[in-house]
């Protein structure tokens, strides 16, 4: 986690720094800061460094992983790495649920916006629960 906190935390004062030059610049070529390029890139920076707040925190309650240390070897990294979905269709669902939605505020019909949402919810809880109901009950022995 210490890679990747610093590379947020790097990215973050790379936006600051750009904010502030976008800043400068376009206040010298006229009478006033276009605001939208500088609060975007601010809060840019402040979302990165959030994640990276958030993968510092993280990093001092864990152990060094292998890629943390610079004695790591490649095969210490080997093995199971978490549990990873065979086959599921709730991520198609999501996607397109989540593309009503968008037609609905692209084109601000509400009604369309408030069926995508409701979408949204119910393939996301199918999702969360796919391994609770009866079809993905792992077998008893």
């Amino acid at each position: 986690m210490r890679t990747e906190y610093k590379i947020f935390s790097g990215v973050a004062l790379f936006l600051f720094a750009a904010a502030t030059v976008y800043g400068f610049y376009t206040k010298g070529s006229g009478d006033h800061v276009e605001w939208v390029g500088t609060v975007a890139l601010i809060l840019s920076g402040l979302l990165c460094s959030m994640c990276g707040g958030f993968f510092w925190f993280v990093a001092r309650r864990i152990d060094l992983r292998p890629e943390d240390r610079e004695d790591g070897e490649i095969a210490e990294g080997a093995g199971e790495l978490g549990f990873f979905s065979p086959g599921s269709y709730w991520p198609f669902g999501i996607a397109l649920s989540a593309a009503v939605a968008g037609m609905g505020l692209v084109f601000w019909m509400w009604w369309l916006l408030a069926v995508g949402l409701v979408m949204v919810i119910l393939s996301a809880c199918g999702m969360l629960f796919e391994y609770y109901s009866s079809t993905r009950q792992p077998a008893e022995h």
